[in-house]
């Protein structure tokens, strides 16, 4: 049933980009050379004629290609804000994480589960587990999916105690010398930085020296 879409994915592949990409991820999978902007425009068309279950469904299917523009554009299916019912859409994304092993693919996954998140908060205890977990992928997703509590201007206290709650997470990822728990963590702090610059100086005084010089820096870029 769903040999349609991944041969209209394929019409669209590029060979010369596809080894450029190669290249550039340094992740062995097949990669078809297909530009984010016409991923966005396949999902987008695909999702006004699918229900929620089938696109729960197409979206496990291309995932299980481990082609690289086809896992991007599982992602991309389910980043909606409203998705109505959403368990199977969330349970889906959560069952991604452990197969994470690339940056791009993991952070169109962690978009996806971004608007899970918001709209049930409380799926932050199971994110809270994937911080504990020996996959650094997954502990780097911990902070990719939760980017939205960086964003608020003016943060509710259940808000405030959820932003809280992921610093804390990022101050038991500073003695993690993979770089990219160090880009995460940096990341997470840079963007919150930009809405509360308070939180930020606080967490640099107290945990900055145990960062990576590289991290510190990012993470201040806006202070």
């Amino acid at each position: 049933m769903w040999q349609k879409y991944l041969d209209d994915l394929k019409s669209h592949a590029d060979p010369v980009r596809a080894a450029e990409k190669a290249r550039y991820h340094k992740v062995e999978r097949e990669y078809l050379g297909i530009g984010n902007p016409v991923l966005g425009d396949l999902a987008k068309a695909w999702r006004q004629d699918l229900t929620v279950e089938d696109r729960v469904s197409l979206a496990r299917a291309l995932w299980n290609t481990d082609i690289h523009e086809a896992r991007v554009t599982a992602a991309k299916l389910l980043t909606q804000a409203r998705i109505r019912p959403d368990e199977a859409v969330w349970q889906l994304i959560e069952s991604w994480v452990p197969d994470f092993n690339a940056w791009a693919i993991a952070d169109h996954a962690c978009m996806a589960g971004q608007r899970r998140l918001i709209a049930d908060p409380d799926r932050l205890d199971k994110v809270e587990e994937w911080t504990r977990s020996d996959h650094m992928w997954t502990r780097r997703a911990a902070l990719v999916i939760t980017l939205p509590w960086t964003k608020q201007n003016n943060p509710k206290p259940d808000e405030l105690a959820a932003r809280d709650r992921i610093l804390s997470w990022a101050k038991g990822y500073v003695h993690d010398r993979e770089w990219f728990i160090q880009k995460a963590v940096a990341w997470w702090l840079r963007e919150l930085s930009k809405h509360d610059r308070g939180r930020v100086v606080a967490f640099l005084e107290s945990h900055g020296e145990q960062m990576k010089p590289f991290a510190r820096r990012e993470a201040g870029k806006y202070l």
